[in-house]
């Protein structure tokens, strides 16, 4: 029998509404371990090329990885892959909580769908049965609504359910599947995949699969919290549960890393009014009360770090429902200083807003400020904004606009398009604006300051993003912690800030597969990365050989990290994306950032270009090309993927 994963994946066919089980072997989940490498074999193998992102030809292939379910921390994630219809590129998002356990415990490691339904539909999966019903009266609804109607409907309080808001409905190109109403799948669109399918949820419960879950090393399993709970007394994991990634707020600004502004300084002079201190002192649910640090803590399945912010907004104009969670550090900067903003009860109802309807945080925020600076230099009139100002630190304005972008209303409709699209329809020289790479709106990390991103957000399959790969502060001290981790990556020769030597671009590719194979394995990169203290490289071998009784090594883990990442390179290179792709937006090469310790940086593009080159060589790719050689795909066991690009 299998340890840790069902041996089971459900294939549905919104279409014809058909639904059958495949079993594969066990051979088959140790080469890709869930996740986003098991995705991918079926975005490769079913999916034909240059499939439009919002056509039923577009798979949706949604999965768990072989240790979810696990009675440990950082397991509970779900992945999902399509088409992305942002970018038209891969899509690739992950998302925690609790519906990951549960679609393990209901009795299926992936559900792979394609096609569209002729009506809206939703998918009931109940231990190991399943079948799709209408949702007809589901569509249009907010996610808090929707949960509220399954549960009665199905009579159960504890299903979990994956969905789509409004945002989703109405195709908004970075719309996000969000599960507990707080919980998304963020990025890369995969909401307006599930939009175009006419697919409002997937909802899940697994009573059986929960009681039945077996692990081939009980013992194992138990060892690693025990490990934790020595560890987690260290300030990082303490003050990663206590103020959660806006913690970091004050940190970015000091070094002069704080994107602000759309990206034009590196510095917020508001930006304690919008940190995770003043989050905990002020929003935080319960920070009225003496709870100590746990008020305002949510968690995903079984795991003890409890980093996810609950905030409540009881009065003034932005009320905040705690159901809707609270923003995290990527959503305070995009909606606070990206916009100039630093009042937190508007950033935070416009994380509700997101959760509500379904949005991309990230996406959302930047897109508004582009539009904010466009504005402010006269390339986007108030005629086609309907009379908003939109200028850095009006707040209210970048609320009003988040939600006009859920609805598809009035100017959101063309910023739900995604800045990228929205430039080039526009025009007049809006493109000089962008943060963008293949299209994907760049997260709060500068590669101005961390030289390593830049290669990361040129060349990540799926655009531009911050957990693709560690950051370059890691390789930049000789952080005792940071170290002993690296060096099980082969990594022990830490190099200058702001550098890219042969050295860091060996550093960004090694952790770049560390990632993807987290990634893969479904597992926490706060938990289980190098740069935060509970678990390492080493404890994620240990986890999975515990949970499913194989002797797998560090290496083999990596290898998978590396395969998920030339996949995707293969299937881009299929939708005619190549190293003509591989870009930082013009302005961050030709526009130096303005005040605090970061005053001047900008990215050298000879550099740069280098830069690409060597990281191309490293991967085994094609330096002019950027798509993997046949020699790299066999020794990862790809050479169908080789055949397929006729290499």
């Amino acid at each position: 029998m299998p340890y840790g994963y069902n041996g089971r994946i459900l294939h549905v066919d919104l279409t014809i509404g058909n639904l059958h089980v495949e079993e594969p072997p066990e051979s088959f989940y140790r080469k890709y371990l869930g996740g986003s490498a098991l995705n991918m074999y079926y975005l490769l193998t079913q999916m034909p090329p240059l499939a439009d992102p919002l056509g039923p030809d577009n798979i949706l292939a949604l999965s768990v990885g072989v240790t979810t379910g696990a009675p440990i921390s950082g397991q509970s994630r779900m992945t999902s892959t399509a088409k992305s219809p942002l970018t038209g590129a891969i899509g690739d998002a992950q998302g925690g909580g609790f519906f990951p356990a549960e679609m393990k415990f209901a009795g299926f490691d992936a559900f792979i769908i394609k096609g569209q339904a002729p009506e809206p539909v939703y998918l009931w999966v109940n231990d190991g049965h399943y079948e799709l019903r209408q949702a007809g009266h589901l569509w249009g609804k907010i996610t808090g609504e929707v949960e509220a109607i399954l549960q009665a409907e199905l009579g159960d309080k504890n299903i979990e359910v994956a969905q789509i808001g409004p945002a989703g409905e109405n195709l908004v190109r970075y719309a996000a599947i969000i599960s507990m109403s707080n919980r998304a799948n963020g990025r890369t669109g995969m909401g307006a995949v599930m939009g175009s399918k006419k697919l409002k949820a997937v909802v899940v419960r697994g009573k059986a699969g929960k009681k039945n879950f077996s692990v081939a090393d009980k013992e194992g399993v138990i060892r690693l919290p025990r490990h934790g709970v020595k560890i987690s007394p260290d300030p990082f994991v303490t003050g990663l549960g206590k103020y959660g990634t806006a913690g970091s707020t004050g940190a970015q600004h000091a070094v002069g890393g704080l994107p602000t502004n759309n990206f034009n300084s590196g510095i917020f002079e508001g930006w304690e009014a919008i940190d995770g201190p003043t989050m905990y002192d002020t929003i935080l649910k319960g920070a009225d009360e003496d709870k100590q640090d746990l008020r305002g803590r949510d968690t995903c399945y079984s795991c003890t770090i409890r980093c996810k912010r609950v905030v409540e907004i009881k009065d003034g104009p932005y009320p905040v429902d705690p159901h809707y969670g609270g923003p995290e550090y990527e959503t305070t900067s995009t909606f606070g200083n990206y916009c100039g903003v630093d009042d937190l009860a508007a950033v935070a109802y416009a994380n509700q807003l997101c959760n509500q309807y379904g949005l991309d945080t990230i996406s959302c925020g930047a897109t508004i400020a582009w539009a904010m600076e466009c504005f402010e230099n006269g390339k986007i009139t108030l005629a086609e904004t309907g009379g908003l100002e939109l200028k850095f630190g009006n707040a209210e304005v970048m609320v009003l606009l988040t939600e006009l972008i859920a609805k598809g209303q009035g100017f959101g409709q063309l910023l739900g398009l995604g800045s990228a699209a929205a430039a080039e329809l526009i025009g007049r020289g809006t493109d000089a604006y962008l943060i963008t790479s293949h299209k994907q709106e760049a997260p709060a990390h500068m590669p101005q300051l961390k030289s390593s991103l830049s290669i990361i957000y040129a060349t990540n399959p799926f655009g531009a993003d911050h957990q693709s790969s560690e950051h370059d502060p890691a390789y930049e001290h000789e952080y005792d912690y940071y170290a002993q981790r690296l060096k099980l990556l082969d990594l022990d020769q830490p190099q200058p800030k702001r550098s890219l030597t042969p050295e860091k671009i060996r550093f960004a590719r090694q952790t770049q597969y560390l990632y993807s194979a987290l990634d893969s394995v479904n597992v926490c990169q706060f938990v289980y990365g190098p740069a935060w203290h509970l678990y390492g490289p080493e404890e994620l071998r240990q986890m999975i050989a515990s949970v499913t009784g194989w002797d797998i090594s560090l290496e083999e883990i990596m290898t998978v990290g590396e395969r998920r990442l030339n996949m995707m390179r293969a299937f881009n290179a299929r939708e005619g994306i190549d190293r003509e792709q591989d870009k930082l937006p013009e302005k961050m090469f030709k526009k130096a950032l303005k005040g605090g310790p970061s005053d001047g940086f900008k990215v050298d593009e000879a550099e740069f270009e280098a830069a690409l080159d060597e990281y191309y060589r490293q991967n085994g790719w094609d330096v002019e090309t950027g798509i993997p050689m046949r020699h790299k795909l066999e020794a990862l066991d790809l050479a169908w993927v080789a055949d397929d690009l006729g290499l």
